[in-house]
């Protein structure tokens, strides 16, 4: 049941949106958590729900597996099971924590379903994102881009609305307690406030517009990096940048899928030759050469400037397995025969080119799922980016709900940063979503096109980029503090009720 319930947590996040349900599944887990569970019950049910939540959410995986990396189906199966009890782990960590506190602190319910609960959630996910160097894909707060909770992501980011998710589980289930009427009124209190405070405007728009073209150019994954349609990619690229002028022209990840030296120089020569004559700015992906065995997952950029002529931007946080093998894995990484697959880190801190008098940070593919990385690139740049550019190719994954689900997080990226988030991929999602979440232009999914749009960027800071997960671990470590002294009391009152009997 457990693990079912994790996987229901599927229809939660896009393409279903039916974010309400989350609040009903925690509060499943942690009711029967809380039922006086030992530490090992308690465990083993964060543990199956945490396997049923990854399984449901990432099972579009399977077709990675099985249909380009040509593994037998039932390899990818179990592959998509290790990597779900992989993931319950963090599930485990939650429930098995929380209990053993309970019993440490002697914790009254009220405490525990809402205070350490919610806190033990939202640090494994945040534990998600950085151990082995992280996999938050459907972190529960990913499901809140668009529901009264989504005010909260510029001050707590999306883990602290996992925090408040929680809470809101946690008072599902205090509905079951005596004290129902302060749990409802808690409840509406907090989503009350995140409706609130998504009225806020913590950036200002800055700057002249920018009239934008993002490339969609639809190329089947297995014909990407075969070397017998490299022609046909190349012209179907170069006919789609120079249909039209533009301030910033946007390819999606590796439209060129070969190093530069192996392309006829004539084709940059031609891009750039359109580039001086447009005035547009050019943002091309594709693979750079720097040594014998030494690439990276590169955006170049080709304009009129001297400074848009030698623009590079590497992929910093690199996928495991599909662009770099982890100590020990070589064995499997041959195994899937994958393309580019040992790549070079590029620097955690990375300058955006300039465009006209906006700022355009780009970042490549699933890097946009690490929202304190952006955040940490914002703060710690002599001069921040005013816009955000994702440039990716998830037709690795077939037609799955990882295209709906890759766009929702760029979404609660924007909702972070409060910057505006251009998406330039090769079948989906090509988009434009402003600095307030909101998806102003959208190409069909699994098409060839090109979107066109005019977008101005934004200036400051949200408490979100000026510290980070901070902020929600602080508060974390108060409700916990909480907890303990909500413990003691309840200890020492029971103390005295005894003392009374006696």
């Amino acid at each position: 049941m457990a693990a079912l319930a994790g996987g229901a947590s599927l229809f939660s996040f896009e393409p279903f949106g039916w974010w309400p349900i989350q609040f009903v599944l925690l509060a499943w887990l942690f009711y029967q958590v809380g039922l006086g569970s030992s530490v090992k019950r308690a465990t083993l049910l964060g543990w199956a729900f945490g396997f049923g939540w990854s399984v449901g959410a990432m099972f579009w995986l399977y077709t990675f597996m099985t249909r380009f990396a040509h593994l037998p189906g039932i390899l990818g199966v179990i592959g998509v099971v290790l990597l779900g009890l992989y993931m319950g782990l963090f599930g485990a960590f939650a429930t098995g924590v929380s209990a053993w506190l309970r019993q440490r602190w002697s914790l009254p319910i009220s405490a525990f379903v809402l205070l350490v609960l919610p806190v033990a959630w939202g640090v494994s996910e945040w534990m998600r994102g950085w151990v082995f160097t992280g996999f938050p894909w459907s972190v529960s707060g990913y499901a809140h881009d668009a529901s009264p909770l989504a005010g909260f992501a510029p001050l707590i980011g999306v883990y602290g609305i996992g925090v408040v998710v929680a809470l809101c589980a946690g008072c599902l289930v205090m509905l079951t307690q005596r004290a129902r009427v302060p749990a409802i009124a808690l409840l509406a209190v907090v989503m009350a406030a995140g409706a609130g405070l998504r009225t806020v405007e913590w950036t200002q728009v800055t700057g002249n517009p920018l009239t934008v073209r993002l490339l969609q150019g639809n190329i089947p994954q297995d014909q990407k990096f075969d070397y017998a349609f490299l022609t046909s990619i190349l012209q179907r690229y170069h006919g789609m940048i120079t249909a039209a002028p533009a301030d910033l022209i946007a390819t999606p990840e590796t439209a060129v899928p070969v190093f530069r030296h192996q392309l006829d120089p004539s084709y940059l020569n031609s891009l750039q030759g359109f580039a001086t004559s447009s005035g547009s700015t050019l943002a091309i992906g594709m693979p750079l050469l720097d040594g014998p065995q030494q690439y990276a997952n590169s955006v170049v950029t080709v304009g009129p400037s001297p400074s848009a002529q030698s623009y590079r931007y590497d992929k910093a946080h690199l996928v495991p397995f599909g662009e770099f093998i982890p100590p020990g894995f070589r064995w499997f990484t041959d195994m899937l025969n994958l393309p580019l697959n040992d790549a070079t880190r590029g620097k955690a801190l990375q300058a955006p080119f300039a465009v006209k008098d906006q700022l355009v940070l780009p970042n490549i593919c699933y890097e946009d799922v690490f929202g304190e990385e952006i955040a940490y690139q914002l703060r710690a740049a002599p001069r921040p980016a005013t816009m955000l550019l994702n440039m990716s190719n998830l037709s690795w994954y077939g037609q799955s709900s990882a295209v709906p689900q890759h766009l929702q997080i760029s979404r609660m990226r924007t909702l972070e940063t409060g910057r505006p988030m251009l998406r330039a991929t090769n079948d989906g999602a090509t988009a434009v979503i402003d600095h307030r979440g909101q998806m102003t232009h959208l190409l069909p999914f699994y098409t060839e096109g090109t979107l066109t749009a005019t977008v101005r960027g934004t200036t400051g800071m949200t408490p979100f980029i000026r510290f980070g997960n901070l902020g929600f671990l602080f508060l974390g470590a108060l409700a916990l503090a909480g907890a303990w002294f909500a413990g003691r009391s309840y200890r020492q009152h029971q103390h005295k009720k005894e003392a009374n009997l006696v």
